[in-house]
């Protein structure tokens, strides 16, 4: 497999290269900006899939996206960037890229993204994407009673301690509890804390 790599920072590029090398890709060929990539693109066309720095000299955002498709359109390009936005993420992939890879992965799953996408799919990081629109609409559909137990939880009180602060009967407590988990599509009360935070809630 023969990738070739774009980023504008020594160590990370030489960092990552030397990892993807050993562990077993067959070429990596480094650069550190766009027209260089470019350049590279128009004498060689036989890579499996090409990695962009999203800010390296040359990009311009996703213009730059749009040339290194144009000059190699049957090649696979994604984006990897410094910082994991979701919006950024989100029109990267709009835009036809292979995927968009934060340098915040873990090694093992940066791997597992690169095969992926040099096999032809595309790589979005689930907990940058899912932070979904479902999800918003499921948190706007709990009563205001059950936000506040919501936050109980949350903060890590139990349910007795939630109906002593509501002034409610621990029953009631429980009752609010299964209801919201299930309008979030939660397993338990864990589950349900987690997808408050991740949308914000606390």
């Amino acid at each position: 497999m023969r990738l070739l790599l774009a980023d504008d920072h020594d160590l990370v590029r030489e960092t990552l290269a030397a990892f993807l090398v050993a562990e077993g890709f067959e070429q990596v060929r480094c650069v550190a900006s766009l027209p260089e990539a470019l350049a590279v693109l128009e004498e060689d066309r036989g890579f499996d899939l090409v990695l962009l720095d999203y800010t390296m000299p040359g990009m311009s955002g996703l213009e730059g996206l749009a040339r290194a498709r144009a000059a190699a359109p049957n090649v696979p390009i994604a984006i990897i960037s410094g910082t994991a936005q979701r919006d950024l993420a989100e029109a990267v992939l709009q835009a036809g890229a292979a995927g968009f890879v934060p340098k915040t992965l873990a090694a093992r799953a940066m791997i597992a993204a690169v095969h992926l996408m040099a096999s032809g799919d595309v790589f979005a990081p689930i907990s940058l994407l899912l932070r979904e629109p479902a999800i918003a609409a499921s948190l706007q559909s709990l009563t205001r009673r059950e936000t506040d137990v919501l936050r109980g939880i949350c903060e890590g009180k139990s349910n007795k301690e939630i109906a002593r602060d509501l002034d409610l009967q621990e029953v009631t407590v429980k009752l609010h509890v299964k209801t919201l988990s299930r309008k979030l599509g939660a397993k338990n009360r864990t589950h349900a804390a987690m997808i408050a935070r991740d949308s914000g809630l606390s």
